[in-house]
């Protein structure tokens, strides 16, 4: 990720406060006999800690928002069913990278249902650089493996730079296909999650500290398919 100070074979990562990111929601699912067959079932979160006047603060963002250069973000996730999700970053010029899974491997038989999977890793925060521009995140979630869009992934990442922007493109555009293919679903449920005896996904800013971003997680379920784009208008 150039975008960001994080750690990626492309990013810094820096062990920093916790941002929630703006969010531009589709979610797409099918409804049935007016029940949502939850064979797409996990756990989010998504957060940031901006530098304001006032010192840090954090904030769980769930639409589009404005970020600025030394802010920091945060993601969580814990699948609850044996569904498949990508968390795929794209930079103002165009460059993708991979945030979850972290390699496609752990698709396979070691991806454990209701493990607790913090991106970046521990610690670890993602801190926006002096670059500014239009950040996005693509969160795609199938009841089925997409082969297709990992194939075009692992060509992305072995391929040589004259080659990744038409490869990326690609992804970009089997993204789109893939929203377009599941439009006609759009039903969804997304909630808070109750979790050791309070109400997590509820907050909305506060001092930024030491709080845990699964604190502020909500669940989603859909039957299929979900996705979502979070859109940064990175300042």
């Amino acid at each position: 990720m150039k975008r960001f100070h994080l750690v990626f074979p492309a990013l810094i990562v820096t062990i920093v406060p916790i941002v929630i990111f703006s969010i531009q929601t589709i979610i797409f699912a099918q409804q049935e006999k007016g029940q949502i067959q939850k064979n797409v079932n996990f756990i989010w979160a998504f957060g940031a800690i901006k530098n304001t006047d006032a010192g840090p603060q954090f904030e769980a963002i769930t639409r589009d928002t404005v970020l600025k250069t030394g802010d920091q973000i945060k993601f969580f996730l814990r699948v609850e069913n044996k569904c498949f999700i990508y968390l795929i970053y794209q930079n103002p010029q165009g460059d993708l990278n991979v945030l979850f899974p972290y390699r496609f491997k752990l698709l396979d038989n070691n991806y454990q249902i209701s493990e607790n999977y913090y991106i970046p890793k521990g610690d670890q925060w993602f801190e926006l650089d002096e670059y500014t521009g239009t950040e996005k995140f693509y969160l795609v979630s199938s009841a089925n493996r997409l082969a297709e869009l990992e194939d075009l992934i692992n060509e992305y990442e072995s391929g040589d730079k004259s080659n990744k922007i038409t490869i990326g493109e690609k992804i970009i555009s089997e993204i789109r296909g893939l929203r377009k293919k599941h439009r006609r679903f759009k039903t969804h449920v997304e909630r808070p999650v109750t979790i050791i005896g309070r109400m997590r996904g509820t907050a909305k800013t506060k001092a930024a500290g030491l709080e845990d971003i699964a604190d502020y997680a909500l669940e989603i379920s859909a039957d299929n398919f979900f996705i979502r784009t979070f859109t940064i208008d990175h300042q």
